[in-house]
């Protein structure tokens, strides 16, 4: 690979035909022989007729512009930044986006709509399927949403299967975090012990009361920032004897690990499940800048959306927030007022990473990210831990702290699970695990008194906000207006720590500990007065889940 050549994709025989069409000037995707579908990625099987006829199309290469984002932020060897992240839907079946890079133009002349046509690059074996506005366009092209009905979600949700629910069997009885801060420079493990040590204590257990052990993402992501080592590395340091544990992430989104844990507890595996989640983010990335973690330039990226430079969550989002500003007239403001409102929350919170007062002029004139997000809507990079104890219920009443209940969990897959491919406005796995949460209740929406929403970005939290109904789809810019309804006196005081946009990025665990912490009472000067009810989300883009706690049983 040369110095001024991106990374190639990563080829193999399953992909070959895609990544090598451009070497005749022909875009190839995978077709089922049966019902003609168009599929992408390729596949063994359509997920339309489930034939196994599957073989490859050549297609003309038009395509309609679904979503852009102009990267300032990110880079690849070979590809600085400012560059345009885009995806196309396919003209022969729109159900088929591709994440490319749009070229030959600047980003004014893009406009959502507009029809596009291949051209290629050449990276060593590979041809990347790049794309410039069309020569030819008719005058208007419309824009095709393959956007899920709400309405049709929520009646192709799973109805329950018994009305023994799991649920009622499990609580919550112990919480902990260590410090959290930026570039704490502490060995990920050990921050791991300390949140453990500390929920333990708080639940008035000793180690060997502990049986079960739950931890996202495991042993698999320790490296890069993410992780300690999983369940291997608690259990070599503690001693411990479980009779269960669990740790991956292809789970319920990063707090998957809890609800694990209480399947595991309600089907009397354990009494007591200890669950943990640490990032070192913060302190990884500054031993990479000083060299001290060496990392060697990529020369292939796996996946269908790296090789364009789309190797953040944010270049995905960044779409999805620009076309529900399209469709909805949502602004950026709207995501501003998210970002003030953490920020205000986290002035009280004495172990947020970020405190200080910000203003709507803050937000607008930071530097930017990925259009349309720019630094404040962006969580923080830090390091910590945070552990939650998932026990038997009628172990929970003998404890150090008045237990908190599980009324509901949100679960279900309903929309497709590759980024690219999936819901178009909001964040993907949002709108169905949203609508499954309501089906395993009777408690409503306005029941709810404290909302602690995943917020790795402004746009996750809205998405959050509009699934599970606290406004309609495609009303969060009223609701969110000036912000007073999601304020900690408002109609729903959202995300009362800081979130993970000011607090840190604690990948949804702090969220759950936040909410544990309101239905005590026990969150001092950002307390909610009266909070009975909490609902916690996790997640989204991944498989995400979403909780609903009560502070009764």
């Amino acid at each position: 690979m040369t110095d001024h050549q991106r990374p190639g994709p990563v080829v193999t025989e399953e992909n070959e035909f895609f990544w090598t069409s451009g070497a005749d000037g022909r875009l190839r995707v995978a077709e089922c022989g049966s019902c003609a579908a168009l599929i992408h990625p390729p596949q063994p099987v359509c997920r339309y007729c489930h034939g196994h006829d599957m073989g490859v199309r050549a297609v003309s290469g038009h395509a309609t512009l679904i979503g852009f984002t102009v990267n300032h932020r990110f880079a690849l060897p070979g590809l600085p930044a400012p560059y345009v992240v885009a995806q196309v839907a396919l003209e022969e079946d729109p159900r088929v986006r591709l994440t490319t890079n749009a070229v030959q133009c600047t980003p004014d002349e893009l406009e959502l709509g507009m029809r596009m046509e291949v051209v290629f690059e050449q990276v060593e074996d590979a041809w990347l399927p790049l794309f410039r506005p069309a020569r030819e366009r008719p005058a208007t092209d419309p824009l095709p949403f393959a956007e899920v009905d709400t309405r049709q979600l929520a009646r192709r949700v799973r109805p329950m299967l018994t009305t023994d629910k799991f649920e009622d069997k499990v609580a919550i009885t112990g919480i902990g975090m260590s410090e959290i801060g930026r570039r704490l420079l502490v060995p990920p493990v050990s921050l791991t012990i300390r949140a453990c040590e500390r929920a333990i204590a708080d639940a008035g257990l000793t180690v060997a009361d502990i049986d079960g052990l739950a931890t996202y993402p495991g042993a698999g992501a320790a490296y890069g920032g993410f992780g300690e080592g999983g369940v291997t590395a608690l259990e070599s340091t503690l001693g411990l004897e479980p009779t269960w544990y669990n740790g991956g992430s292809e789970t319920f989104g990063p707090c998957g690990s809890l609800i694990s844990a209480m399947l595991a507890v309600a089907g009397g595996m354990a009494r007591h499940v200890l669950c943990f989640r640490t990032v070192w983010e913060a302190s990884y990335g500054d031993l990479i800048r000083r060299g001290r973690i060496p990392q060697d330039p990529p020369r292939k990226v796996d996946g269908w959306m790296k090789p364009f430079g789309a190797i953040s969550a944010a270049h995905t989002l960044a779409q999805n927030a620009q076309r529900h500003f399209h469709r909805y007239g949502t602004t950026r403001e709207t995501l501003g007022w998210i970002a003030l409102n953490q920020r205000a929350n986290a002035a009280l919170n004495p172990t947020a990473v970020y405190r200080d007062p910000l203003t709507m002029d803050d937000y607008l004139n930071a530097r930017p990210i990925t259009t349309p997000f720019g630094l404040y809507d962006c969580d923080v990079p830090c390091d910590g831990a945070v552990a939650v104890i998932v026990s038997a219920v009628d172990a929970a009443r003998d404890l150090a702290q008045p237990p908190v209940f599980v009324e509901a969990v949100g679960t279900q897959i309903l929309e497709r699970l590759e980024w690219d491919q999936s819901t178009l406005t909001h964040e993907p796995q949002v709108l169905g695990q949203s609508a499954h949460l309501w089906s395993r209740t009777s408690l409503r929406p306005e029941d709810v008194d404290v909302a602690e929403l995943y917020d790795g970005f402004t746009f996750n939290c809205l998405s959050w906000l509009e699934g599970l109904g606290f406004c309609g789809i495609g009303e969060a810019k009223d609701f969110l207006d000036g912000g007073k309804n999601i304020a900690r006196d408002g109609v729903l005081p959202l995300n009362t720590h800081g979130g993970q946009l000011s607090h840190g990025r604690t990948h949804g665990m702090g969220l759950v500990h936040e909410a544990i912490t309101q239905l005590r009472g026990a969150a001092g000067p950002r307390q909610v007065a009266g909070a009975r009810v909490a609902v916690a989300s996790s997640g989204g883009l991944t498989p995400s889940g979403v909780i609903l706690f009560r502070a009764d049983g």
